[in-house]
């Protein structure tokens, strides 16, 4: 039943996410609104709210206008539960040690924050401060308190991998790469720390070029078109936060 529970949890946290995410733009208050729906406005009842399972009883559209809802809401909720799940169970496999809980905390949150950052950016082509600065500062605190021998080695990764995206920034005059993607890059040095930092930013580049050829071939993006650099920052930051030691160890280690 754990890992049943551990998704059901994160199926649960990841409908908040889906709250954040379109309420981030607007005046809207996160915590103390009721959810309704974005076409009609009629507040919605508890038992269309259950992730996933309301989506699908509903057919995917709204019980009152019968306007289709997003696939943004399921995909969102499964993409958190299965994250979970995965931060859960690679830590108590991997690791066992006294700190287990907290990593297993820290996880998790990082893991929230990234989901937003990720669809956040996908559709509005923007990474909000208001997501990125709390991370960075439990990134820090978590550093600071729980791996402080690694303190150093975090702060490194992270201005290293920050400073490399400023000069991409100002070599192209912000049409390369925004403020955001250089916060980013900083979050990400303080998550991943060194060699891992080094190998979500291959990731990243190399994902973000197989994609973006992609979408030229099929016409759906020219070669001066814009495609949003986060979601492959936080989605390979992902990767590499599960399995960035065993992608090294295994890949890297027998290439080199």
């Amino acid at each position: 039943m754990f890992p049943i529970l551990i998704f059901i949890f994160g199926l649960a946290v990841g409908s908040f996410l889906n709250v954040v995410i379109c309420r981030l733009g607007t005046k809207e208050k996160i915590l103390l609104s009721r959810s309704r729906c974005p076409h009609c406005g009629v507040v919605l009842k508890w038992y269309e709210l259950i992730p996933v399972f309301s989506f699908l009883i509903q057919k995917g559209r709204c019980c009152y206008c019968h306007k289709k809802i997003s696939w943004q809401y399921p995909l969102v909720e499964i993409s958190t539960g299965s994250l979970f799940l995965l931060v859960v169970l690679n830590e108590v496999i991997i690791i066992q040690d006294s700190l287990l809980a907290f990593r297993i905390t820290f996880n998790l949150i990082i893991v929230c924050f990234l989901i937003i950052i990720f669809v956040y950016d996908l559709k509005h082509y923007l990474i909000p401060d208001r997501i990125v600065f709390p991370a960075i500062g439990i990134a820090l605190l978590y550093s600071l308190f729980f791996v402080p021998n690694l303190l150093f080695s975090y702060i490194l990764s992270a201005f290293g991998a920050a400073g490399f995206f400023l000069l991409l920034f100002l070599i192209t005059r912000g049409k390369g790469m925004g403020l955001g993607d250089v916060k980013l890059a900083f979050l990400m040095g303080l998550i991943l720390g060194w060699p891992n930092i080094l190998l979500a930013l291959f990731l990243s580049f190399l994902s973000g070029a197989v994609v973006g050829i992609f979408l030229i071939v099929l016409g759906q993006k020219g070669l001066k078109s814009q495609i949003p650099f986060g979601p492959f920052l936080s989605g390979t930051t992902l990767i590499v936060l599960l399995y960035g030691d065993l992608i090294l160890d295994k890949v890297f280690g027998w290439f080199f």
